[in-house]
């Protein structure tokens, strides 16, 4: 159960970046969003997974928490690319 319930919370997280991704995208600008959040956010899903394999607890949901890091992968790549524009109209 207790696999479950931690599946269940990154997965409600992991809903999220998908959305904001989109939301930066179109934007076009990386104006409101933080690369310190980003990089808080990405240590701490890469602090789940070591635990993960340091806890012997390779298990199902060790994917739902690499799924979340890519999907928080592209959402790098879309500030990357909005920081770009920004500098392009400055």
């Amino acid at each position: 159960m207790a696999e479950v319930l931690e599946a269940v919370m990154l997965v409600c997280f992991g809903l999220s970046w998908p959305l904001n991704a989109w939301k930066s995208y179109k934007a076009k600008t990386a104006r409101g969003t933080s690369w310190q959040f980003l990089g808080l956010i990405t240590l701490g899903y890469c602090a789940g997974i070591a635990a993960k394999f340091l806890g012997a607890q390779v298990n199902w949901v060790l994917a739902v928490y690499f799924l979340n890091l890519a999907c928080l992968g592209v959402n790098w790549a879309v500030y990357a690319r909005n920081r770009g524009l920004d500098a392009t109209r400055a």
